[in-house]
């Protein structure tokens, strides 16, 4: 039977009851020499002690398996938690090489990280990380891509082995890395000596963190973003007196503001630009950007149309669900859609015209100004383009959104060559929510002086 048992930071009042049991019953305890002085007095006279130096790891693994195969109650003692940076993982490794049937139980303890926690009051108040500067098993090309993960992902970060005489500078780099990242007033910990009579906790900040302050007896702890200072502790808040509810409103604006931190604003015309978020936010594709055109100025001059009471004709009753009651009520507008009325059904069957085409073909010869939205119907565009093109009607602008395989590209390239206002989805993308997008966005032009 081998216990590997995390020890605590070094002061026995924060050895864990479990870890005094194991220590007690033990016939040999294997370990740093300098972690027994901690544990002298838990340590029967008969119990076999043997230890080894610092970088003898390997070694106490293979004599704690030794002892254990000759029948031993063994014990290897380590700082901290026993899993944590301590010696159970190459026990338990050379455990599992050796083939034996020998019974392993790891005894926890409190690591330096958590004494360090708990000694600033509340900087582990949220998400956390550990990151060991050791470079002695660990490529230091690993350790950096794990600094700039933490320093990128906001972690709180405690860092272990920060320093020795031989690794120097290694902790002035991650201040770099850090620093590209953070704030450099982020709150940072100086921890020497945890739990032991030296111990010593210096506050101060990243930008002013003085390596050279450091020592391999020290544990380092990076507060995040939103970490600050409290007399001498260090609070990093979990979010509890943040939380409210969200209307579905706040949580438009936040998808919004979401959507145009990953967009190269100043590409775009503000106008166009606007209408292209509405269309990402439905889809949940930032691609989306890359499927929509429209002419020049078309949301703004439909913006002016609407907000003056103009008529909106779609082909389906889908876009004229998706267009936003609270905006054609307050402008008192009408969204007229003939699909299913009974002349549209004859005119269809007497010309042999998709009922979407026919609801067009009626509707442009009563709505000849209005805005008309195509959302569905690929034939629906080509009737209303054609008579465009023909000179027939002169509408406030069409926009083109039928999704399918067929006829869809050619109703789209059709739109693209008239010369009033259009908008359209590319390819073969598009649907009634897509074509309601962009006439919401139309309506709410003056909205968008709130996010650029």
């Amino acid at each position: 039977m081998i216990k590997v048992v995390g020890l605590g930071p070094g002061n026995k009042d924060y050895i864990l009851p479990i870890a005094q049991k194991a220590i007690q019953e033990a016939d040999v305890i294997v370990g740093y020499h300098y972690y027994f002085q901690f544990i002298t007095d838990l340590i029967r006279e008969d119990t076999l002690c043997i230890g080894k130096e610092l970088s003898e790891e390997e070694k106490r693994a293979e004599i704690a398996i030794e002892k254990a195969i000759a029948g031993n109650k063994v014990v290897v003692i380590g700082s901290g938690d026993a899993g944590i940076y301590s010696m159970a993982s190459i026990v338990y490794q050379k455990v599992a090489q050796s083939g034996e049937d020998i019974e392993l139980e790891t005894i926890p303890g409190i690591s330096a990280f958590v004494a360090a926690g708990s000694k600033l009051g509340a900087v582990l108040g949220h998400d956390f990380c550990c990151i060991s500067l050791s470079d002695l098993m660990t490529p230091w090309k690993t350790i950096q891509k794990r600094i700039k993960a933490a320093a990128w992902g906001d972690f709180v970060t405690s860092i272990y082995n920060p320093k020795s005489a031989k690794r120097y500078w290694q902790l002035a780099k991650l201040k770099s890395i850090f620093l590209t990242h953070r704030n450099p007033e982020t709150a940072v910990a100086i921890c020497y000596q945890l739990g032991r009579a030296d111990e010593k906790i210096t506050l101060t900040t990243l930008g002013a963190l003085n390596v050279d302050d450091v020592d391999m007896f020290s544990l380092v702890v990076i507060g995040n973003s939103q970490t600050f200072k409290y007399k001498t502790h260090l609070i990093t808040p979990r979010g509890y007196l943040d939380r409210k509810p969200q209307s579905g409103t706040e949580i438009q604006q936040a998808s919004f503001k979401e959507i145009i931190d990953h967009l190269d604003v100043p590409k775009f015309p503000k106008d166009f630009l606007w209408a292209a978020i509405r269309c990402i936010h439905t889809s949940g594709d930032l691609d989306y950007i890359n499927y929509i055109s429209a002419s020049q100025n078309a949301i703004s001059v439909w913006h002016n149309y609407l907000i003056n009471g103009g008529t909106i004709v779609t082909d389906v009753t889908m876009v004229q669900a998706g267009i936003t009651k609270a905006f054609t009520t307050q402008y008192s507008n009408q969204v007229i859609c003939l699909l299913n009325t009974k002349e549209t059904l004859e005119l269809s069957e007497k010309e042999n015209l998709t009922r979407s085409q026919a609801g067009i073909r009626l509707a442009a010869k009563q709505y000849p100004d209005a805005l008309f939205v195509i959302g569905n119907a690929p034939t629906a565009l080509i009737e209303i383009a054609d008579q465009v093109k023909q000179g027939v009607i002169n509408p406030a602008g069409i926009i083109g959104a039928p999704v399918g395989f067929i006829n869809v590209i050619e109703s789209k390239e059709r739109l693209k060559t008239l010369s009033i206002p259009y908008a359209l989805i590319e390819e073969k993308r598009g649907g009634s929510n897509f074509a309601a997008a962009i006439v919401n966005a139309a309506f709410t032009l003056d909205e968008s002086a709130h996010y650029f």
